[in-house]
């Protein structure tokens, strides 16, 4: 199987089965305890029907959109994700390039590979950071300060990992950074040698968000133990309106799900709020970020950009979201799947074809911009 007989999310996923190790696959494709939210994320958009409109004259279809001040030319972007150059060597630049070719947005992670400054000055598109608030207050300091030297759009506070969820396949497979892996893991790793290769013989693995700050020279990192040890399980909404008013500029919070937090964001002066269970990958049990959407538009959509992330598999997913009221989605795995898979090329063709179903849907349903999809678009079972 190659990247050319890839049609869809199942083939990007399946491809990168094939050539990633195991313990690397199963920290991409697994999620908390028994995995039910991660099921019922994208489970959930198969109980809501798209109903289209014909003979509409669909001429030209214009799927741009605006969120927290950034136009991006499609209404999906890169949703910032962890430890990318684990899952290929060229981890946020093959990300950050495919997304300034097709005009969206990526972001770069506290646990990104890159640092901030490096992707700046390489692509002008419009990038966020997934910020992790930390119990160390100076280096929470120095990572805001580093992100506004650098010329970040959009801080992205995610708020739904003041500890680490249950990961079980990750503590099946021993996996941790830097790898330090059981005897399955280890064998995992032999079997699939072109990772190793290219692992091991391009720039060294480093975490420079974070680099000053954490010293892994030691042993290793594992990421359940960093969310526990290193986060702060005591962050408030006074720590969060010190920083909106610290940022001064777009600020968006990650993993709100519930009306009372999402009209709370607002009283706090944020510009935008991504609903997110962080794709099941924390609480499992968790509603599912689209069952969650239209109420959370309902309360605050006039008022606040409202974004959705987690279970975003298809352009009817999209469209379905965008009919309910969302300013945008988020994706993750549909494009670290074809990251893993085949590097800046792969992440192309996710974004490509993300688009062109998009587009294909929209003229199927008789709409020819973002604004003309509303709720009379869809019926729910």
């Amino acid at each position: 199987m190659r990247l050319k007989d890839c049609h869809g999310f199942s083939d990007f996923r399946e491809l990168a089965r094939r050539r990633l190790p195991s313990p690397i696959f199963n920290y991409i494709d697994g999620a908390a305890d028994d995995e039910i939210t991660y099921e019922r994320n994208t489970k959930s958009f198969e109980d809501c029907d798209l109903v289209p409109n014909v003979l509409r004259g669909v001429e030209e279809v214009d799927m741009s959109v605006t969120i927290m001040g950034q136009k991006l030319e499609m209404p999906i972007y890169c949703s910032p994700t962890a430890l990318q150059r684990v899952f290929h060597h060229q981890g946020e630049y093959a990300v950050a390039a495919a997304a300034d070719k097709f005009g969206t947005m990526f972001g770069v992670s506290s646990l990104g590979t890159v640092s901030l400054s490096e992707v700046r000055e390489q692509y002008s598109g419009p990038q966020c950071y997934q910020f992790y608030f930390h119990k160390d207050r100076g280096l929470n300091q120095a990572m805001l300060e580093n992100a506004k030297t650098a010329g970040v759009d959009v801080m992205m506070l995610t708020v739904d990992t003041i500890t680490g969820g249950n990961r079980e396949r990750d503590l099946r497979t021993g996996f941790s950074i830097p790898f330090k892996l059981n005897l399955g893991g280890i064998f995992q790793f032999g079997v699939k040698p072109m990772w190793a290769l290219n692992y091991l013989t391009h720039k060294k693995f480093s975490l420079p968000q974070l680099d000053d700050f954490v010293d892994m020279s030691d042993g290793p990192l594992a990421i359940s133990k960093y969310f526990t040890d290193m986060l702060d399980p005591c962050i408030n909404w006074d720590d969060v309106a010190k920083m909106v008013d610290y940022w001064d500029g777009q600020f968006c919070l990650k993993g709100i799900m519930s009306v009372e937090d999402a009209k709370k964001a607002v009283e706090i002066g944020c510009t935008g709020i991504v609903i997110s269970n962080h794709g099941g990958r924390q609480l499992d049990g968790s509603r599912s970020s689209f069952d969650q959407l239209s109420e959370i538009v309902d309360a605050v959509g006039d008022q606040i950009d409202v974004i959705m992330d987690s279970g975003i598999q298809r352009g009817s997913h999209v469209l379905k979201a965008l009919s309910l009221g969302a300013k945008a989605v988020g994706g993750g795995r549909f494009y670290l799947y074809a990251l893993a898979a085949a590097g800046q090329p792969g992440v192309e063709k996710a974004l490509e074809l993300m688009r062109l179903e998009i587009e294909r849907d929209m003229r199927l349903m008789g709409a020819g911009s973002i604004s003309e999809l509303t709720r009379g678009n869809l019926r729910f079972r």
